[in-house]
């Protein structure tokens, strides 16, 4: 439904329009949800492949704005690309593995042209989805959607310990300040009238933050020698087009493909009530594709769907395009003003895990409502049960995956949404569509 009057009652609406006022914190609710984790594979992969620092702020400028110009491209479509959702675009933790392996032995550079070449790829493969949607079930985007919260959940554990590997990890401080913003978001949300209710992730992380400074745990040393305006390189770093990196990364678009297909299908599941369309769908993958190649020419990651803001989404009911699309301008200024992005990212990762750790749970939430939706008939839950105990399950195990080659492992081993995919597929693909009548033949 579209409204024409500006009313904040509209944040539950696609199109409706939303007073400014009131648009911004909706916004910047869903920024602050993802900027820890939108850079964080910046800098992982930067520091396996040897880059200094300089390079990974200039990188990490160009990831804020080019991940709102995509967010603002899936909000508001340019002909096929783009879903016309509320979908926020950044850097996925999906791609960190395989460049971890493709950076030391090829190089950024190396990087950078693969990229470059999967994402047109899955940008053109997104373009031709209604040839192989036909494969994606419902109950194989159910099972792909919970897997994605499953996956998401040591994610958000991690931050709520202040970051996996890190000397002070389960302090009683982190403690303290993940539980304190955990229990600010319940209670806002529990006791908040109107649509101040669906702010109750920014309050959540306004307290929080608040008592990190007072607690000492917030460093501003980043804001010294920040300059007022950068703008981003184009081609930082020339592109080399290394077969092996681009098959390896490859294969992870396709694995990404999958990921905003289950995206997709859980934000129209969970927030808007229905399924996605197929034109939805393929605006999604193609976006994804085609950004990310974009991202490439400014020597810069992979820029895809969120999941995490999904959750936001489905936590909050808010879909309202406007409102989201003020999240992606501030995004944009905050890689223009290398300050504002500065000062955000001293965001402390205790304080984003006490918010997150709720909203991944809304996503495995949204995947169990869609398997609902199925129907639990014997051949849905063969699929859902076996899929995701194979994929979660091993992948909890990697060392299963050291018999086969290392490409293999590097996009199967460690990631349960790309095993959990290729299992529900296949026995999508090869188990009978009547196996209740099957087996009650068999039993007569």
């Amino acid at each position: 439904m579209k409204s024409t009057e500006s009313s904040v009652q509209n944040i539950y609406t696609l199109d409706g329009h939303v007073p400014l006022a009131q648009a911004v914190p909706f916004g910047l609710q869903h920024i602050l949800a993802m900027f820890v984790a939108n850079i964080a594979p910046i800098i992982i992969v930067t520091g396996a492949c040897g880059l200094d620092a300089s390079h990974s702020a200039m990188l990490i400028q160009c990831a804020m704005i080019i991940a709102g110009i995509g967010t603002l491209i899936q909000l508001f479509p340019i002909w096929k690309i783009g879903s016309g959702l509320p979908i926020v675009m950044g850097i996925s933790f999906t791609f960190v593995s395989v460049f971890c392996y493709v950076g030391p032995a090829y190089g950024y550079p190396a990087i950078v042209g693969a990229v470059l070449i999967g994402g047109l790829i899955e940008g053109v493969l997104g373009l031709f989805a209604k040839y192989w949607m036909k494969l994606i079930t419902p109950i194989v985007s159910a099972s792909v959607v919970t897997s994605i919260g499953f996956s998401l959940l040591s994610v958000g554990a991690a931050s709520f310990g202040v970051g996996s590997g890190s000397e002070n990890f389960g302090a009683p401080a982190n403690w303290i300040l993940g539980t304190v913003t955990l229990i600010c978001c319940l209670l806002f949300h529990i006791f908040a009238k109107s649509y101040f209710k669906q702010l109750s992730v920014l309050f959540g992380l306004i307290v929080g933050y608040i008592l990190a400074i007072c607690m000492g745990m917030v460093d501003f040393s980043a804001l010294h020698g920040v300059s007022v305006v950068a703008l981003p390189s184009f081609l930082p770093f020339k592109p080399e087009f290394d077969i092996n990196a681009i098959i390896a990364v490859t294969l992870i678009f396709l694995v990404s493909a999958t990921e905003t297909i289950g995206d997709t299908s859980a934000l129209a599941s969970s927030a808007l009530d229905r399924n996605a369309s197929e034109k939805e769908t393929t605006g999604s993958i193609t976006c994804d594709g085609f950004v990310s190649s974009l991202s490439a020419l400014f020597g810069c990651l992979p820029i895809t769907s969120f999941s995490q803001n999904i959750g936001l989404v489905a936590m909050t009911k808010v879909v309202n395009r406007y409102a989201i699309a003020t999240g992606a301008i501030i995004m944009i200024i905050a890689g223009v003003f290398p300050a504002v992005g500065a000062l955000l990212a001293t965001l402390p990762d205790a304080v984003l895990g006490g918010c997150t750790i709720m909203m991944f749970g809304m996503i495995v939430m949204s995947g169990i409502q869609m398997m609902s939706r199925c129907g639990y008939s014997q051949r849905n839950i063969t699929i859902a049960s076996v899929s995701l105990s194979v994929g979660i399950g091993f992948t909890q195990a990697p060392e299963l995956f050291e018999i086969f080659p290392q490409i293999i492992r590097t996009v199967f081993a460690e990631n349960c949404v790309a095993v959990v995919f290729l299992v529900s597929v296949i026995l999508n693909l090869v188990l009978p569509a009547d196996m209740e009548a099957t087996s009650a033949k068999k039993k007569g």
